[in-house]
């Protein structure tokens, strides 16, 4: 008898301890939640968006496309999101050097709208003649004059996709960021410059 009642007060220890243990596992600390995703900043009272580029881009290609859409993510990537852009067409004509002109309007949040000319030469591996819608990114431009200058050609910066072909240009620590569209496209070193004017010339210099 007495055998039996340590059996069963054994079992019930047993039975005590079990429970216990599966407890412990169910209800044990929870891990704290990781961090949130990440988002890119929004932009700033004088930035614009990258919606807003691709939308301003689609009403003046035309259409939205792939290649636009990752042309102005790229550069959002790599500058962030722009203060400015220029909507324009280009014209010019290049085989290992050559000239290019275009005209077309800046466009800043707080600074107000101005009409824009630019010409420069191109040298590197440029290639064919081209008549171009053109979209320009600008970046740190701290007023709407200060577009009136030059800006050198960064090496390396040449990105070609859905046929649309970006490079990027500075000056004075502002980077403009040009996407091209258009017949015979052109993509190469761009190792040139730009010269930005109020009011058309055919002197590049």
């Amino acid at each position: 008898m007495a055998l039996s009642l340590r059996a069963a007060a054994i079992a019930s220890v047993i039975a005590i301890v079990a429970s216990t243990s599966v407890m412990a596992q169910t209800t044990g600390t929870i891990p704290p939640p990781g961090p949130p995703p990440q988002f890119p900043p929004p932009p700033t009272a004088n930035q614009y968006s990258s919606n807003e580029i691709i939308d301003a881009g689609h009403h003046f290609f035309g259409s939205v496309s792939r290649g636009l859409a990752e042309g102005v993510e790229r550069a959002v990537s790599q500058w962030g999101l722009p203060n400015g852009y220029i909507l324009g067409e280009e014209a010019g004509g290049a085989f290992i050097g050559g000239l290019r002109y275009g005209d077309g309007m800046l466009y800043t949040r707080n600074a107000g709208d101005v009409r824009v000319f630019w010409e420069g030469p191109s040298v590197g591996f440029d290639f064919g003649a081209d008549g171009a819608r053109t979209m320009m990114l600008v970046y740190s431009l701290p007023e709407a004059g200060a577009i009136f200058n030059r800006f050198g050609g960064i090496n390396g910066s040449a990105y070609l996709v859905g046929g649309f072909g970006m490079t990027a240009l500075t000056g004075n620590h502002i980077v403009v960021v040009p996407i091209r569209s258009g017949i015979g496209l052109r993509l190469g070193a761009n190792l040139g410059w730009l010269k930005f004017t109020d009011s058309p010339t055919w002197n590049p210099f």
